[in-house]
């Protein structure tokens, strides 16, 4: 087989009238060349391929029509232009055709209207704008909304909120792919968070002023990245940070969009997975430096959070 025959495809649907970030989003985490990623075949498509508008008023030119998605491995829908126009039917049936075998579907940002009309959400949780979410809900009551989330990832399926958030989701599914090291090496030459978890907050509802109180929580979350071997308790880390325990965990879920919990459960996850791709250190040593506590607690984590075991895992970034 060829290298090009090789090459994973992605196909990226666009539309009249589409914002260029919302383009740009998927198009430079797997059209752009990454040092230690494999190169994608990417194919920008449409409904009918020529000249589109974008919303910033300069034009684009569209070189493949819909028989991009029969190839495709993952196809992204990246938005959609008006929430109140109904998609193409040529591109529904285009769209579950490629859901039928097999391939991956990604609804980035009013993408997920686009995934809800052709009925792949149905019985799914997903998530979506944010500022669209009570319209969405009203029109696809079958799609079990989370307008909380920065993405859901469903396996087949995946949607994620507007705008960065759709930043975020391409690398989550860079990092299910090939490994947390090739995803935060991309995040490092796109200059952004190396990971987001996916049930983290959209967004805080009363941003944080600058304060003394906001550095001394900021130490607390480096030194918990440093320290996730430890037990931690919700009290020790008040008393750390120089807060009342109610103080500390309202703070933390402003901070972060997330429990202190779900935080401490997500990065102790995240170095798990570095651990297994990268070093041969044992599953049950692995467990004891994430703070873990045993293989089973690990395996039972990773089961629930990823759907394989920590040895699969490890076998599928070193070819064992």
């Amino acid at each position: 087989m060829s290298e090009a025959a090789a090459r994973p495809v992605i196909a990226v649907v666009v539309f009249d009238q589409i914002s260029p970030f919302h383009l740009a989003v998927p198009c430079v985490v797997f059209g752009d060349p990454h040092p230690g990623l494999p190169s994608f075949d990417l194919r920008v498509c449409a409904v009918t391929p020529g000249r589109l508008m974008t919303t910033a008023g300069f034009p684009i030119e569209i070189g493949h029509g819909l028989e991009a998605l029969r190839e495709a491995a993952t196809i992204i829908v990246p938005s959609w232009h008006d929430p109140a126009e109904p998609p193409p039917a040529v591109l529904l049936d285009a769209l579950r055709a490629a859901a039928d075998r097999g391939a991956r579907i990604v609804g980035l940002c009013l993408g997920a209207y686009v995934l809800a009309e052709a009925g792949l959400l149905d019985g799914r949780r997903a998530t979506t704008h944010w500022g669209y979410a009570q319209d969405f809900a009203a029109r696809y009551p079958a799609v079990r909304l989370d307008p909380q989330v920065l993405y859901v990832d469903e396996g087949a399926i995946v949607t994620s909120a507007g705008t960065a958030a759709g930043i975020d989701c391409c690398l989550h599914l860079l990092r299910m792919a090939y490994g947390v090291e090739v995803a935060n090496g991309v995040a490092r030459r796109l200059v952004v968070p190396p990971h987001r978890q996916g049930g983290q907050a959209q967004f805080i509802d009363q941003p944080l002023p600058g304060s003394a109180r906001d550095s001394r929580l900021a130490e607390v979350i480096d030194w918990l990245r440093a320290n996730l071997h430890q037990p931690h308790s919700l009290d020790a880390l008040a008393a750390r940070a120089l807060m009342s325990r109610r103080t500390f965990t309202r703070q933390f879920r402003l901070q972060t969009g997330a429990t202190v919990g779900d935080w401490l459960l997500a990065e102790r996850l995240a170095f798990s997975q570095r651990l297994l791709e990268t070093t041969g250190q044992p599953i049950e040593r692995i467990a004891q430096l994430a703070g873990l506590g045993s293989t089973s607690s690990l395996r039972a984590h990773f089961q629930r959070s990823f759907g394989v075991s920590p040895s699969q895992w490890r076998r599928s970034f070193k070819g064992g």
